[in-house]
């Protein structure tokens, strides 16, 4: 009797992994896709069931719980406008290649992941690709309509899947204010709304944190609804698009040196903030506490995704203020007038390696605080 109990509680198990399993495998080969998942309880981060850096503490600072992160926005940049196109050549070959871009972005993300960094920032409609401004350029994942590009979704696909294979989170930008622009109407962005997050859902990624644009109080959009005072309207509709019960975890960032507000704040997995203008680390420390009394926040992880101060060298910077506070911090590193093409992760073409002075300073702080030294 024991052996057909025994007998039937592995075939049940075999059966629901098999089942489970079959829903991600590779169309080709047949092989088996694996599935990163992130997970939010309270205001901690979770992968694959535990902790992040379990068990971690920095100078008597916890560190579990936490997701550091690097804003890489342009993993699957192009420009459809010839003019500006001009303006990416690679110093080597003297053309632009969106293909190699995102080759070396994928390159890059083991060495990046072996220095600690848990979760990057990628944006379907990029960033600046001269660090801050908008100068005509036409980056986007979407066309007017909304519907989705194919060739943005390939490279997307390729970067998704090796973060997927090696246990990285993906801070998942939608829409980006220099860019907005480029969708007709607000139909067309709750079409592509739509459109990338059924495709997410049907692709089975769950290592994806939605942000649904970058600093929605900027003044530069278009369209209200990525706006403050409508911006919850998208992100509701993400959280209510599910597959067999699971939703992404979704929310949206605010400019330097701001704290969101009320109706965001009531609808969101995670809070995203900015340190851009913040040249005072108690200032940071002042953000969070700001944060955390609003009305309607909850319980929930605080997460700074975007911060061009650095001064990693010293006791005391926005990166270790936030870290002292319990909020996630993630360096925004672009290419300074003189700079060479080494230098920045934000300045296209980009060099996704670990190659310059200030980057090595990232990596290297990163390492420490989580203890892969």
């Amino acid at each position: 009797m024991k052996k057909v109990i025994a007998f039937s509680i592995f075939l049940i198990c075999f059966l629901a992994c098999n089942s489970q399993n079959d829903k991600y495998r590779n169309p080709i080969d047949g092989s088996e896709i694996k599935r990163t998942i992130v997970d939010i309880r309270g205001n901690q981060f979770f992968i694959d069931e535990e902790i992040t850096y379990k068990g971690r503490f920095w100078k008597g600072n916890k560190i579990e719980g936490l997701l550091l992160n690097s804003r890489m926005v342009q993993g699957i940049f192009d420009d459809y406008n010839e003019e500006t196109r001009k303006k990416w050549k690679y110093p080597d070959t003297q053309k632009w290649d969106p293909d190699r871009n995102t080759s070396e972005f994928v390159d890059a993300m083991v060495d990046w992941r072996s220095h600690g960094l848990l979760a990057f920032t990628l944006n379907l409609q990029g960033g600046s690709p001269m660090g801050y401004g908008n100068q005509g350029w036409y980056n986007s994942s979407y066309t007017k309509k909304g519907e989705l590009r194919s060739e943005y979704i390939d490279r997307l696909t390729k970067i998704l899947d090796k973060a997927d294979e090696i246990g990285m989170v993906v801070i998942l930008g939608y829409f980006y204010f220099g860019q907005d622009q480029n969708l007709e109407n607000e139909d067309a962005v709750v079409t592509a709304t739509r459109n990338i997050t059924n495709w997410i859902l049907d692709k089975g990624y769950k290592n994806i944190l939605v942000e649904i644009n970058n600093e929605c109080d900027v003044d530069a959009y278009d369209h209200e609804i990525l706006m403050p005072q409508r911006v919850h309207e998208l992100i509701e509709l993400v959280k209510s698009m599910e597959r067999d019960g699971y939703s992404l975890f979704t929310g949206t960032s605010f400019g330097g040196n701001a704290i969101p507000i009320l109706n965001v704040v009531d609808v969101s997995d995670f809070i995203l903030i900015h340190g851009n203008g913040v040249g005072d680390p108690a200032r940071i420390t002042e953000m969070i506490q700001q944060t955390r009394d609003l009305a309607t926040y909850k319980e929930m992880p605080i997460l700074f995704n975007e911060d061009d101060h650095y001064e990693f060298d010293k006791e005391s910077n926005n990166m270790v203020a936030a870290i002292c506070s319990y909020a996630s911090w993630g360096f925004f590193d672009y290419r300074r007038e003189g700079e060479k093409y080494n230098d920045g992760f934000q300045s296209v073409p980009v060099d996704w390696k670990i190659s310059s002075d200030r980057k090595r300073a990232f990596f290297n702080k990163v390492k420490e605080i989580t203890g892969m030294i």
